[in-house]
């Protein structure tokens, strides 16, 4: 049995493996060719897994609509001496690092729980914060209301009130990639991989994992979109939109409302995915979520040829 075949065994059984670390999300936005992952085994058990994408020779980097990857450690190995668990953390950084593919560039977000970086530090790597924001208990809404800023609940009152809007969940795909493309299309750039977007949302339906909510007004006209994946012990945001002419409708901030409710009773906590855009920062936030830190790792340059590889990756999965 493969490293692969085995992980794909533990992402089955295992709840506390990020969902962008699970091996059916890795098919969908990488291709089931382009990732692989590295095992640290304990008397046959699994202590710890890195999963990695390749999308082209010499070059290790993040697929899309992927917040995360990184490291994760096998809680149940977690020794209560903390010098000893740290010192084993570390050891395993350090093998992977050595048992990683020949490369010229790497490039990897770490889900926020991973904590110490130094190996990747001594070993020559780079690293740049980043933030997501988390609600880390969705359980209460009544307490959830209490923690939204004033300008979320009136843009929430105001969507209900003055424009009538109700939010419908399951909304077709292509309705909502229409008004997720809006949103680039206000900053003159092509929608991000909306084919890759689309496979998401059909294969975490199919899944039980994933919906779309969308907040209509009377007249059946779509004001903003939103679209979560989650599985037991999170929710994750992955992405959304509005309508142009209704941006201020506040249909943004109900359907994001709603989506956290209708989750309250099924997962603990709900990830904002984060932005380093100050906007989007400020409305994740405006939520009474909490910033959390993740680390950016980076090693290496990337050559000539393997930006062209890039690019051309890009142009193929889009007509794909």
């Amino acid at each position: 049995m493969t490293d692969k075949e085995k992980y794909r065994i533990l992402c089955n059984s295992e709840l506390s493996i990020p969902v962008y670390s699970r091996d059916w999300w890795l098919d969908c936005v990488c291709g089931e060719s382009s990732w692989d992952v590295l095992l640290c085994l304990k008397n046959e058990i699994i202590e710890a897994t890195m999963p990695y994408y390749t999308p082209c020779r010499g070059v290790i980097s993040m697929p899309f609509y992927t917040q995360t990857m990184g490291i994760w450690f096998n809680p149940a190995f977690e020794d209560k001496r903390y010098s000893h668990d740290l010192f084993r953390k570390q050891t395993i950084c350090e093998d992977f690092i050595m048992r990683l593919p020949v490369h010229d560039y790497f490039l990897q977000n770490f889900h926020y729980s991973f904590t110490d970086w130094l190996p990747f530090y001594w070993n020559g790597f780079r690293q740049t914060t980043r933030y997501t924001y988390v609600l880390p208990d969705i359980g209460n809404p009544d307490e959830l209301w209490n923690g939204l800023s004033e300008n979320i609940c009136r843009n929430i009152r105001k969507a209900k009130n003055k424009y009538q809007l109700t939010v419908r969940r399951n909304i077709p795909a292509d309705i909502f990639l229409k008004i997720n493309a809006q949103v680039y299309q206000r900053q003159g750039i092509a929608p991000y991989q909306p084919e890759i977007l689309k496979k998401l949302v059909d294969i975490s339906r199919s899944r039980g994992q994933g919906d779309i909510w969308g907040a209509y007004d009377a007249e059946n006209r779509l004001h903003a979109g939103v679209f979560v994946v989650w599985q037991k012990n999170c929710a994750y945001y992955i992405a959304g939109g509005n309508n142009a002419e209704s941006r201020k409708s506040g249909g943004l901030a109900l359907a994001m409302w709603a989506a956290i409710n209708d989750l309250s009773g099924q997962v603990r906590s709900f990830d904002f995915e984060g932005s380093m855009i100050r906007g989007v920062e400020h409305f994740f936030r405006e939520f009474g979520a909490r910033q959390m830190p993740f680390f950016s790792l980076e090693k290496g340059k990337m050559g000539l040829l393997e930006k062209i590889r890039m690019k051309f990756l890009k142009i193929v999965k889009a007509v794909q």
